[in-house]
């Protein structure tokens, strides 16, 4: 279809910062929220009532005299608002207000004016008094209370008005579920579902409330019933929306060890949204079709029925849903029996569950096909989608019963259930979602068409799998807690994804891919808005934004550092024995620790260990010093962030932390890094230390081996100089691995004013022997992030100069590679980024090849024709001309591929066309031709391209309420959204503006860690510029 320009629905970007500079002020100041205006001492007022907040018109023309500033502070003090009048009513009313009248004289005053003071003066005189003999107290937001004693816990409201029994946002341990009886039927028609739910209880305590969650339930019948008598009784459900829950207050009280059985019936809509019970929609033979799904992670499994929906509230469920003839159903467990009811319709019944968390819990009605195979030991594994993506299912179910089989040997524990199923689903917010049985996927994560799909599509695909599969070890028979310690889930099957393929699909490569994620990671890390990887977490906006690097990349880190440190055996057995003493139960940080330290044959307290690496924020620097007269190594640990040297440290996230670095080195004596017995290891614990080395004469030392530690080098200068020597004689001496290291260490130490750009220019030189795609991938992220800021300043001559420093180092190398599929895992992965970033950066011949081969696919819509490795870049560079963007739109629209259609969505949302690129926008935002879960992808690739960032920016502060309504707050596509769309900010104007922007809104926003990430990435990017961009433009 022909794209078109909703203009009155995106206007071009306004300037922000020009907007709040020079429009008039407003002449009232809130210092409830200004409290700039009127600092306080920690030891003052804490909290002022929104009511009794001082409000001052018109202060600057005329001053406060000493009787309007004793009633200011009468009044801040008593609670009452403070009006400062205009100078002509403070003229009228001199008397009262003036020490002298206009004529000099004393004007006496009135009766009623004395009366009146002497009023005030008793008011003021009883409060006074009041204060005084009260026992002291502090005012805070809680009220006046007594220091050093317990607070009263102060009970909300429910929304009929009564009081709600509980006041916290974490239910009470009191009463826990035993097992659920569900039954749901939704009808797809009408958009909404029924349901009733049984849940049986035991009492753990005393109590006669019980306080569960729901949220956009309509419940329509309530009772409980006791296991003693089995009469049931009506009772009244109570709700407390801002916590999503809702209590039923029951008498006589209920006492520990007793059993009860609560029944609900209620009724809701299906979602809109990508969570919940939610409705998809996919075209099935030119028909939209619906089909309904389960988003339950982290706190969503209310949204379909009420339940105790904290991890740690386990239990088992026996399922059962009622759905039309032609449609089929799917839940965790396998089908016990399908019978007829009413209506035509059919109810299926699954099998009762293991015990398992509510965010576990999934169900899926629609019209879907499968294919399936058993394991070695008779699991059913099955891949379902929808009806004409049949021939994209093969991959996945080969590799889903590899990896099971795999898994089942290395943790020496048989997955659990009878079947496994894995579904791609059209409409899906993450990448993928472990429900124990049921796994979902966005199509573009599981499908794979052979044809058409490049080596990194497949790569990418046995990740994610094997990532799930693993979930259902780590994170399904064993949880963790609590939401802080989310990381034991996600940095565990992180771990295991790479692990896993490494052994059974080792031509995939998939250490590269985890370097990488290791990189990444640590940027996030040295930053004052990271957090640790197990850290407290309470409200809806924190759980949410665990699900970052830090929790995955990181936690997976540091098992692999520790895996490298111990040896893979100790690992194996700790993670075995952790497995099996928690089954089916719910762990903590320490938990995991313990188990690996019983099986541990070191002597080395693994526990103390790697409390420094969960609890803290962070990670270290090690500083290297090699004095070759005495061949003795003198190191230094300290916190690394990328801040200015001249900021105060005491005000940094990590600024005293210590580390147990589990430390690896090679020496010039012994440098086969192939060889175990030349990686030195050591555990650096204080500040310093020293390594007294027993060969003779070595010249360098490289440390962090193979780049398995969670921890950045600075060596010394003479060291240093050395490393960059030894690269450009012998680059191969070190590993591939190790050389990425070096270039991203130095790029990373450059931008925090460690080491100079020359160093790092010095460094990089050697990169024109080499044909590794590992360092030159991490070089090219680098030298791409510069040029792109630089561009983006508006520096053209310097921008230019690095584009052609770029071209000189790998310009021979980028002629040299063919426009096919042809060679090694790593030869096509160097192929394919090679030849992007060419094109991206206009290298002429690259332009002329893209463009021949995107002209052939448009005379043939045949995308077999093109080398499928390369086919993103030919889009990029067809999608630039008007005729390409639309042809390519509209193979957009019927392509059943998702892995093609997502290649083409890269290329449009590259465009420079403001009209393209806002129909983009606007498009998705509606789910119209393209899904909304499409949006954050469209508008962080928008984001790097010199027309897109300022108009990917514009859109989300005009449509930022939409925006919330879409993706919550606190999630990894808001996340996304908001670091990425900020991300090429270079100047304190922009700063400002983004500052001002989330400053302004009435939610959480401004707390939330990605806006104070998106603020420091700014302030970054500013110091690059100001330290780095002079010294960049005299060595270029």
């Amino acid at each position: 279809m022909e794209p078109t320009v909703q203009s009155e629905r995106a206007p071009f970007p306004r300037n922000m910062i020009e907007n709040s500079l020079y429009e008039e002020e407003s002449d009232r100041v809130d210092l409830g929220k200004n409290p700039h205006l009127h600092p306080l001492e920690s030891d003052e007022l804490e909290y002022e009532p929104c009511s009794s907040r001082l409000l001052v018109r018109g202060l600057g023309e005329h001053d406060l005299d000493d009787d309007e500033e004793d009633y200011e502070s009468s009044a801040r003090l008593l609670g009452i608002s403070f009006m400062n009048r205009s100078s002509n009513h403070r003229s009228n009313m001199s008397g009262a207000y003036s020490h002298e009248t206009s004529g000099g004289s004393c004007s006496v005053p009135t009766g009623r004016t004395l009366l009146v003071v002497a009023f005030v003066v008793v008011i003021i005189l009883s409060i006074s008094m009041v204060v005084y003999f009260l026992p002291k107290c502090t005012f805070t937001k809680e009220g006046c209370h007594k220091k050093n004693t317990t607070l009263t816990l102060v009970y909300p409201l429910a929304t009929n008005g009564q009081v709600f029994p509980w006041p916290k946002m974490r239910l009470p341990n009191a009463v826990v579920p035993v097992h659920y009886s569900l039954t749901l039927h939704p009808n797809l028609t009408t958009v909404n579902f029924t349901g009733s739910v049984q849940i049986n209880l035991l009492i753990m305590e005393n109590t006669n409330n019980i306080t569960l969650h729901a949220s956009g339930l309509k419940i329509t019948r309530a009772t409980i019933t006791p296991e003693a008598n089995g009469h049931p009784k009506n009772v009244q459900v109570l709700e407390y929306t801002p916590h999503q829950q809702i209590a039923m207050k029951v008498n006589p009280i209920m006492s520990k060890g007793e059993r009860y059985t609560l029944n609900l019936k209620y009724s809701a809509n299906l979602s809109d949204g990508l969570s919940g019970f939610y409705k998809g929609i996919y075209q099935d033979k030119n028909q939209t079709r619906m089909l309904a799904a389960t988003q339950f992670e982290p706190f969503s499994a209310r949204r379909a029925f009420p339940c105790f929906d904290e991890p740690a509230f386990k239990a088992t469920f026996t399922i059962t849903i009622i759905r039309e003839a032609d449609h089929i159903s799917l839940s965790n467990m396998a089908k016990n029996a399908t019978t007829p009811v009413a209506n035509g319709l059919y109810q299926d019944r699954f099998m009762e569950s293991v015990k398992m968390s509510t965010y576990l819990v999934a169900f899926i009605v629609g019209n879907l096909t499968s294919i399936s195979q058993n394991t070695s030991r008779g699991v059913t594994v099955s891949v379902y989608a929808v009806p004409n993506k049949m021939d994209q299912l093969n991959y996945a179910l080969e590799t889903a019963v590899k990896l099971v089989e795999f898994y089942e040997k290395f943790f020496n524990i048989s997955y659990p259930l009878r079947k496994l199923d894995l579904v791609a689903l059209p409409d899906f917010e993450a990448g993928a979602m472990e429900n124990w049985g049921l796994i979902t996927f966005r199509e573009v994560a599981l499908l794979y068409k052979e044809d058409t799909a490049s080596i990194m599509d497949k790569q990418i695909i046995t990740i994610v799998i094997a990532h799930e599969l693993a979930h259902q070890w780590f994170g399904n028979l064993v949880t963790m807690e609590w939401w802080n310690d989310l990381w034991l889930n996600e940095g565990f099957a992180t771990f295991m994804e790479y692990f896993s393929l490494e052994k059974v699909f080792p031509e995939l490569q998939v250490g590269d891919h985890f370097l990488n994620s290791r990189f990444r990671a640590m940027e996030k890390d040295s930053m004052n808005s990271s957090h640790p990887l197990s850290t407290a977490v309470e409200s809806f906006e924190q759980i949410e934004e665990m699900f970052d690097s830090i929790s995955y990349e990181k936690g997976a880190s540091i098992l692999l550092m520790l895996k490298d440190f111990l040896n893979e055996t100790i690992l194996q057995q700790g993670i075995t024995q952790y497995l099996k003493e928690h089954e089916y139960g719910n762990t903590k940080n320490e938990d995991l620790w313990n188990s690996i330290a019983k099986v541990a044959s070191v002597d080395l307290n693994v526990k103390d260990m790697m409390k420094t690496w969960t609890l803290q924020t962070g990670f270290p620097l090690v500083t290297v010093k090699l004095d070759t007269t005495t061949n003795i190594i003198h190191l230094n640990q300290e916190c690394f962030l990328r801040i200015a040297i001249s900021q105060n440290s005491s005000s940094s996230s990590c600024c005293s932390n210590l580390w147990h670095i589990p430390l690896t080195f090679i020496t010039s004596s012994c440098s086969d890094y192939k060889r175990p017995e030349c990686i030195k290891k050591w555990l650096l614990k204080n500040k310093t230390d020293t390594i007294d080395l027993k060969e003779p004469s070595v010249a360098w030392v490289k440390f962090n081996v193979n780049m398995s530690g969670y921890y950045i080098v600075d060596y010394d200068k003479s060291s240093s100089e050395k490393l960059i020597v030894l690269l450009q004689n012998d680059h191969l001496a070190i590993s591939d691995q190790d050389r990425a290291g070096l270039i991203n260490n130095a790029f990373v130490l450059a931008s925090a004013g460690k080491i100079s750009v020359k160093t790092v220019l010095n460094l990089t030189s050697y990169l024109k022997y080499e044909d590794s795609p590992v360092p030159i991938v991490e070089a090219l992220v680098q030298f791409n992030r510069i040029y792109m800021l630089i561009q983006k300043r508006g520096n053209l001559s310097l921008s230019n100069r690095v584009k052609e420093y770029i071209f000189d180092i790998f310009g021979d190398l980028i002629d040299q590679q063919t426009w096919s599929n042809n060679g090694s895992f790593s030869e096509r992965q160097l192929r394919s980024k090679l030849l992007a970033t060419a094109c991206d950066l206009k290298y002429d011949s690259c332009i002329q090849n893209a463009s021949n081969l995107f002209t052939k696919w448009m005379n043939s819509s045949d995308l077999s024709l093109l080398p499928s490795d390369l086919t993103t870049t030919i889009f990029t560079i067809g999608a630039r001309t008007l005729e390409g963007w639309t042809f390519m739109c509209q193979m957009y629209s019927h392509l059943q591929s998702k892995t093609d259609k997502s290649k083409m969505l890269t290329a449009m949302a590259k465009t420079n066309n403001v009209h393209h690129l806002i129909w983009l926008m606007y498009n998705s935002l509606h789910h119209d031709t393209i899904r909304t879960q499409e949006l954050p992808f469209i508008l962080a690739t928008s984001s790097r391209t010199p027309v897109g960032y300022l108009f990917a920016w514009d859109f989300v502060k005009e449509n930022w309420d939409e925006l919330i309504k879409k993706f919550h707050l606190g999630s990894f596509s808001l996340q996304t959204i908001i670091t990425e769309t900020t991300s090429q900010f270079s100047t304190k104007a922009h700063l400002l503006e983004v500052q001002t922007f989330f400053e302004s809104l009435a939610d959480k926003t401004s707390q939330l860690g990605s806006v104070k990430e998106a603020q420091e990435v700014i302030r970054l990017n500013i110091q690059w510029m100001e330290e780095n961009m002079k010294n960049l433009d005299k060595q270029l």
